[in-house]
């Protein structure tokens, strides 16, 4: 008797449909925490797929070849089809049973967004192989449909975006009503290509005296932001004079000057312009002009702070309609760094009236540290008291962090991902005094146009600093190449490969703690 006789047809169906749902469930997650890190946004996910490869991020490689091994009835399997596709939709229910089971499966943040679309996902695989699986024929693709459950995101995406756009709109409009019922508020806006988180740290800290709010972790766009002030704002009275600090990034252009409509700034800064997201920009142009919103946005009596050592930068500020400050390390600007040295306990310098040190690397750091200064200079911090503050800093992990790890002194900066911050870690290495020096970057995405020769640059830039750079994308690593001049190793997951102890290993751009864990040496067992 067949194995489709002896099983109710109403029963086979609803087992059948419950296999799917749990074989797909984990590539679903998956998918859901990467377009959530890319805040369920179209064009930035696009960016990122094309620069880490389309296939295996839509497709992953464990289950597409076990679905190869296994075949296809009436190719070259040797299973019927009523066996087959129970047989099959088990083994990739089992494998996202495992991964969950062992705490190894990605997910995104349980928020309502993420839970709707996560859950309209489901019913729509659910109903997708409800009807598949009532047709003979096309039952045959039924454990390739788990496979699809990026598609199907993407389709519950589209379905909800009319709702989700008039619920941000509404949500935006309350924010911005809320914000003008707090007159005395203190409003500072941090934007720039690289360094908003550091430098909005830093401000912080000099500030902690005053105990400003600031914006969260990875929280900087409109409707972040806006949700972020509809939370905060009811705990604080209206007539209390409080300082916000609030990270503004931007993937298009307008939407800085709509956070700053939302939130309206007294404060700008601006920490450098560059050609991180040229490719969501389109041009030059259009990126400087994005970043010049935070300037543009502020009242005539309000103060911008520049990075004087961007040349952008200075660019854009001459079209504040407030005041301007002017930092840097290259002469001639308002607030400047002299006898700069990075020293193993982190940076020194001084200015006109202080002398400075602050436990964090990187001689780029300068210029951040120099805004926070200005900026509680203009709010009644003096340089003395900035200086003492400074001096507990405690840097963002993952942001220039050092450390050492299985005898590797590691720089991790992995929550950066430019061509600036990538240029900052290089010159940073250079100096160091380890022997050897190996780069393990996934390089950098969202250039457009400009992302071969940069990093055809950035491998020139590399050659006579490391010895090794290990890539975890192919594609980068091919232009990346062209200038290191000699081979560039594609770290793949079953490597072997790890780097010797006494080494420095610089991380920079999208690469994950497993991946630098991956490359560190054994630690010998008698040590």
């Amino acid at each position: 008797m067949a194995f489709s006789d002896r099983i109710p047809a109403i029963i086979r169906l609803a087992a059948i449909t419950g296999l799917c749902l749990l074989a797909g469930f984990s590539p679903l997650l998956t998918f859901a925490r990467l377009w959530q890190l890319k805040e369920w946004r179209w064009d930035r996910l696009r960016e990122h797929m094309r620069g880490f490869g389309w296939l295996r991020q839509l497709f992953g490689i464990t289950r597409p070849i076990i679905l190869v091994l296994m075949g296809v009835p009436g190719f070259f399997s040797f299973l019927t089809t009523d066996v087959w596709i129970p047989a099959a939709l088990s083994i990739l229910g089992a494998l996202s049973a495992a991964q969950i089971l062992l705490k190894r499966q990605p997910a995104p943040v349980w928020t309502e967004k993420a839970m709707t679309l996560t859950g309209t996902s489901l019913l729509l695989l659910a109903a997708a192989t409800f009807a598949i699986a009532r047709n003979e024929t096309a039952s045959l693709a039924l454990p390739f449909l788990p496979l699809l459950t990026p598609f199907i995101l993407m389709v519950a995406w589209t379905l909800w975006k009319p709702v989700d756009f008039l619920l941000k709109q509404r949500i935006m409009r309350k924010a911005a009503r809320l914000r003008s019922q707090y007159p005395h508020l203190t409003v500072i806006g941090i934007t720039g290509s690289a360094g908003k988180t550091t430098t909005k740290e830093l401000l912080a800290r000099v500030l902690h005296a005053r105990h400003p709010l600031l914006t969260p972790e990875h929280v900087n766009s409109e409707m972040g932001v806006a949700a972020w002030l509809l939370r905060e704002l009811p705990k604080i009275r209206k007539d209390e004079e409080k300082i916000l600090i609030i990270e503004m990034g931007a993937y298009r252009k307008g939407e800085i000057a709509f956070l700053c409509q939302i939130s309206k700034p007294s404060i700008g800064v601006l920490t450098s312009v560059g050609l991180q997201h040229l490719a969501l920009f389109g041009s030059k142009e259009a990126l400087r002009s994005a970043k010049a919103e935070i300037i543009l946005g502020l009242p005539k009596n309000g103060h911008a702070f520049v990075n004087g050592d961007n040349e952008e930068s200075r660019t854009v500020a001459k079209l504040a309609p407030c005041s301007v400050t002017l930092v840097g390390t290259g002469g001639h600007l308002d607030l400047e760094a002299f006898d700069i040295e990075e020293r193993a306990d982190g940076l020194r310098f001084r200015t006109d009236n202080e002398q400075f040190s602050v436990p964090m690397h990187g001689t780029h750091n300068v210029t951040n540290i120099l805004l926070a200064v200005a900026v509680g200079t203009y709010l009644g911090i003096s340089a003395r008291e900035a200086a003492a503050a400074l001096k507990n800093y405690q840097p963002p992990k993952k942001t220039f962090e050092l450390r050492e790890e299985k005898g590797v002194c590691i720089l991790d900066d992995t929550h950066n991902a430019s061509p600036a911050s990538f240029e900052a870690a290089i010159e940073w290495a250079r100096t160091h005094p380890a022997e050897k020096k190996i780069l393990l970057t996934s390089g950098l995405i969202e250039l457009g146009e400009a992302e071969e020769k940069v990093h055809t640059k950035l491998g020139a830039d590399s050659s006579l600093v490391f010895s090794d750079a290990i890539f975890t994308q192919k594609k980068s690593a091919e232009a990346f190449q062209k200038g290191f001049g000699r081979g560039v190793r594609v770290l793949k997951r079953w490597d072997s490969f790890t780097i010797p102890k006494g080494a420095l290993l610089v991380c920079t751009g999208f690469v994950s703690p497993a991946m630098i864990k991956q490359v560190l040496p054994e630690r010998n067992t008698n040590e």
